[in-house]
């Protein structure tokens, strides 16, 4: 009976912790700023369930996956979805898309990315 109980409480707590699911992001915003760098503003989804398991950071990375930018998140959000920026990303001039994706503290990176095109014009 032990077991049992054992086993229904790792189902439990496997379960509890997946409830928030994955970080997504819903929508990107990039404003040039200057010769080469961009303002982005991203709005994140994520139902953060406290310290344990909340969206931590977003990154900014070209179309062959390099990253260029990182917003990390320093505590979990009660109001979602939510907007951060990074005010000073430089982004080399042959790049003309950009690929931003989320990541919390239980899944890591899977949820879903956008692709915007930079605007150097």
């Amino acid at each position: 009976m032990k077991s049992l109980v054992f086993a229904v409480m790792l189902i439990f707590t496997a379960w509890s912790q997946g409830l928030a699911g994955e970080a997504d992001v819903l929508e990107v915003k990039c404003v040039k700023t200057g010769e080469s760098s961009f303002q982005i503003w991203v709005t994140v989804q994520h139902d953060d369930e406290g310290w344990e398991h909340y969206a931590d950071k977003w990154d900014v990375l070209d179309m062959e996956g390099n990253l260029l930018d990182t917003r990390v998140l320093l505590h979990p959000h009660s109001a979602e979805p939510f907007t951060r920026s990074i005010p000073q990303v430089e982004i080399p001039a042959e790049i003309k898309k950009i690929r931003v994706r989320a990541h919390d503290s239980v899944h890591g990176y899977g949820g879903k990315e956008m692709i915007v095109k930079v605007p150097w014009k």
